[in-house]
């Protein structure tokens, strides 16, 4: 079982950045493969970022490639996503997720445990 609690969220200018943070409890932190997705009222969530278990591989959503940076800690048990050059396209709700395989990073659908998101809102 593992517990995820994001922070980080809030309101920013276009063009301004972000740090988004992903506190895991639990065992084997290191062992999950660990992503962020967003999410707009009514629609499906949307892969943005992950990361393999040892840091070592990370993939991104062509419309952040660039702007954000996914990475972890598994000393602190902790996933972050800086976002940069924010637009106010980026807007959503970002959850992130944890999966126990690695059989579908970019859909939702794969992913054993998720968080209860928190807001980014990027103002023009």
């Amino acid at each position: 079982q593992v517990q995820l609690v994001e922070s980080g969220g809030g309101l920013v200018q276009a063009g301004g950045s972000l740090k988004l943070s992903c506190a895991a409890s639990g065992r084997s932190f290191s062992n999950y493969l660990m992503g962020w997705f967003r999410q707009d009222p009514g629609k499906e969530r949307e892969f943005v970022a992950a990361i393999t278990g040892n840091g070592g591989s990370t993939y991104y959503s062509d419309s952040v490639k660039g702007r954000f940076t996914i990475s972890r800690d598994n000393v602190k048990n902790t996933m972050y996503l800086q976002m940069n050059t924010l637009k106010p396209e980026d807007t959503a709700v970002y959850f992130c997720g944890a999966q126990a395989g690695d059989i579908g990073k970019f859909s939702a659908n794969f992913y054993d445990y998720w968080g209860q998101g928190t807001q980014v809102t990027v103002s023009s």
